[in-house]
This record gives C-alpha cells, sequence and structure tokens, in this order.
C-alpha cells in the first residue's frame, strides 16, 4: 500500500459540486487507507475540501505552500503538518520528495504543470511513483486525447503515456495505483 499520496488539484472556489464531492471523497479515501495525504497547503477550492475531509477521517495531511500564498492568508490552519518554502520549484520538490504517489484531481494551470513535470521525471526516470488522473465528469478528456496524438505523432513513447492511471472513482484508481507496476519503455529516446 501507498504510505503517502501527493494531490494536485484546484484552488478555485469556481468547481462544479461533482468536483468539489469528489476531492472529499478522495481526502476521506486516503485517510481511511491509513495513507498521509500531501497537497498545496491552501484551505481554498477543491484543495481546501481535500484537506478538510482527509482530517474530518482522522489522516495525516501535510501541506507545501510558497511564502508568497502565506501572505496572502491562502495557507490552511489544521494541517498536521505544514511546510513553507520559497517558491514553487521548491514546493513541487518537495511534494515529490515526500510522495510514494501522485494524483491530479481537476485544476487548472498550476495543476497541470505540476502533473506534467510529474510524469516528465517519470518519463526521464527520475522517479517510478504512479502517476494517477481522476477524471470527474470527463474532465481530462481533451488532455487524454492529446497525449494519445502525442504518442501517435512520435513525441511520446507509448510506454510512458501507460504511465498514466485514469480512473472515474477514486477508490478504483487508488487501487490501481496500489498495484503500479513500472513503465519499461526500453531505449526510451528511440521513436515509438
Amino acid at each position: 500500500m501507498i504510505e503517502s499520496i501527493c494531490v494536485y488539484c484546484g484552488s478555485s472556489s469556481r468547481a462544479g459540486e461533482r468536483h468539489f464531492e469528489a476531492a472529499r471523497r478522495t481526502g476521506s479515501l486516503i485517510a481511511r487507507r491509513g495513507a498521509r495525504l500531501v497537497y498545496g497547503g491552501a484551505h481554498v477550492g477543491l484543495m481546501g475540501e481535500l484537506a478538510d475531509a482527509a482530517l474530518e477521517a482522522g489522516g495525516r495531511v501535510c501541506g507545501v505552500i510558497p511564502r508568497a500564498l502565506v501572505d496572502r492568508e491562502a495557507a490552511h490552519g489544521r494541517l498536521t503538518e505544514q511546510h513553507v518554502v520559497e517558491s514553487m520549484h521548491d514546493r513541487k520538490a518537495l511534494m515529490s520528495d515526500l510522495a510514494g504517489a501522485f494524483l491530479a484531481l481537476p485544476g487548472g494551470f498550476g495543476t497541470l504543470d505540476e502533473l506534467f513535470e510529474t510524469l516528465t521525471w517519470a518519463q526521464l526516470r527520475f522517479h517510478s511513483k504512479p502517476v494517477g488522473l481522476l477524471n470527474v465528469d470527463g474532465y481530462f478528456d481533451g488532455l487524454l486525447a492529446f497525449c494519445d496524438r502525442a504518442v501517435k505523432d512520435g513525441f511520446v513513447h507509448p510506454a510512458h503515456r501507460e504511465m498514466i492511471h485514469v480512473g472515474e472513482d477514486p477508490e478504483l484508481l487508488l487501487d490501481a495505483m496500489d498495484r503500479h507496476v513500472p513503465a519499461d519503455a526500453g531505449k526510451w529516446w528511440t521513436r515509438a
């Protein structure tokens, strides 16, 4: 079982209720599995709902937040552990170090930045941790179509595309991530 799961998700309070429900369910599931939640450390949007649900279920929640966002009063005040870092780069690096797996929920540019950096690091074999994508209401369908096109056009190796565990149910997705076997792309620099 994965001991620590880093979740990337949106901080917007304007997201639809289905997205908030998915964040709450994911946070609760992570806590009930006995895993530690690692996330961006904010109390707003899906991030806040995710953390609150994990805490309410008795879980351990570790936030990693840049000092500039603390200063804007976005930091969650009730976490088990909160790390304040100097930059977004520091945030991503520390979250990666603290996590045994990565899960992206719906979000905006920041979520996509975190997701793709994590996938790039896996592609370059900087880590072999599972990466999941919770596809709530088909939110990531277009992104997955882009990934498939990148494989078709030879920019992404098929084994690297297969690194992304995708699901609509957070419990089934976490189960799949628990069974993760690292991709073997062979000579990953060759054309697919």
